[in-house]
């Protein structure tokens, strides 16, 4: 399994096929998501990028994190997993 990305401050145009694009001139992209409000359908501004191998994930978040995607200078860095809980109030 690959390396999950994290690819923050989105512009609200940005598509995951223009994500893909982006992130595929550093490796092969195993997925790109773009996190959708489930009540407006637009864009949460921020998304996430597989990479098949850590080393291409290290060379993606070394070249574009900062890059210009859409008009918005982008953050990329690693994914840091959420620890899910079972508590509901």
């Amino acid at each position: 399994m690959g390396k999950k990305i994290y690819v923050g401050n989105l512009s609200y145009n940005t598509n995951e096929a223009g994500l893909n694009d982006l992130f595929q001139a550093h490796g092969k992209v195993v997925s790109a998501k773009i996190i959708m409000d489930r009540d407006t359908g637009k864009s949460k501004g921020f998304g996430f990028v597989e990479m098949e191998t850590d080393d291409e994930a290290k060379a993606a978040i070394n070249a574009l994190n900062g890059a210009d995607l859409d008009g918005r200078q982008i953050k990329v860095n690693e994914s840091i997993d959420k620890p899910r809980t079972n508590d509901r109030y």
